[in-house]
C-alpha cells in the first residue's frame, strides 16, 4: 500500500511536492486523473495510479496534454472531482481547449497542475504557464512549500466549485523533485456519483450545454468569476503573515 494513504490525519510525513500534490487531491476526494508525462509533473499521476484501486479512482495516462484536460474537464461537468497535471510544454499543448474550458466553466471541482522548469533542466524550453492563466482568465495558486502543496491543492477543488472555474496550480522543479515536511489531512469517504445535464437553459453551463458560446456573454461571466476570487483570496488562508512586524 501506498504511503500516501496508510497512514492516519495528524501524520507527519517527509513527501516530495508532487507527492504533496498528490495527497492533497485525494484529501479532496477526486475521482478522475489525467495527465501526460513530462519532468518535473510525471509523479503526480504516477502516485495516484498506485492508489487508484483503494480509493476508487479512474487514472490515466492520456494520448497528451490537451486529451488529459479533456477528459478531466468530462469528469467536471459530471459533477465529478477531478486533477489534470502536465509540464509547462504541455500547457501550451493543451491552450486550445483551456480557452474553451475557460468560457464555458465547470461543475465538479477541476484542477489544472502545471509544474514548470526554470532552467529548462529536462525541457527544450522554459515555458511559463503564469502566462496562460493570466491569457484565459483564470485563477491561479502557487504553493511557497510542501505543506502548502498539499493544502492548496486540496483548497484548490473547493475554489473550483465555489467559482464554476477551472483552478491552476503552478509548481516548479525545486518544489515537484524536493522534500519537506507535509503533516496529513483526513481522507474523506467518497463514492462517485457522476450526473450530467443538458437539458437547462442554453445560458446555464450548470444544467445547459456545457460550451463557451456566447463568447460576450461568457466573458463577462469569466470577470465577474475574477472579481469573486480576489474577494476570496483576501481573506484565505494562504494570503497571510505570521511572524514579526520588522
Amino acid at each position: 500500500m501506498s504511503r500516501l494513504i496508510e497512514e492516519k490525519e495528524g501524520f507527519p510525513a517527509v513527501l516530495m511536492g508532487n507527492e504533496a500534490i498528490a495527497r492533497g487531491a485525494l484529501e479532496a476526494g477526486i475521482d478522475v486523473a489525467a495527465g501526460y508525462p513530462g519532468t518535473p509533473s510525471s509523479e503526480i499521476v504516477e502516485n495516484l495510479t498506485r492508489v487508484a484501486k483503494e480509493r476508487n479512482l479512474y487514472v490515466e495516462w492520456s494520448t497528451n496534454e490537451k486529451i488529459s484536460l479533456e477528459v478531466a474537464a468530462a469528469a467536471s461537468f459530471a459533477n465529478l472531482r477531478a486533477l489534470c497535471a502536465m509540464k509547462q510544454n504541455g500547457v501550451n499543448v493543451a491552450s486550445d481547449f483551456l480557452l474553451h474550458l475557460a468560457g464555458s466553466g465547470t461543475r465538479g471541482g477541476l484542477v489544472l497542475v502545471a509544474c514548470d522548469d526554470p532552467g529548462a533542466l529536462s525541457s527544450v524550453n522554459e515555458g511559463e504557464s503564469r502566462h496562460f492563466a493570466r491569457l484565459v482568465e483564470v485563477p491561479l495558486l502557487e504553493p511557497a512549500d510542501f505543506q502548502e502543496a498539499k493544502d492548496m491543492t486540496k483548497w484548490a477543488f473547493e475554489l473550483s466549485e465555489e467559482l464554476k472555474s477551472l483552478v491552476m496550480i503552478r509548481s516548479v522543479t525545486r518544489m515537484s523533485h524536493a522534500s519537506g515536511n507535509v503533516k496529513y489531512g483526513g481522507l474523506p469517504e467518497r463514492k462517485p456519483q457522476a450526473s450530467f445535464k443538458f437539458d437547462g437553459p442554453f445560458l446555464d453551463s450548470q444544467t445547459g450545454p456545457v460550451i463557451s458560446f456566447p463568447v460576450d456573454y461568457k466573458h463577462k461571466i469569466i470577470h465577474e468569476k475574477l472579481k469573486k476570487a480576489r474577494e476570496i483570496f483576501d481573506s484565505s488562508p494562504f494570503n497571510t503573515y505570521e511572524g514579526p512586524r520588522k
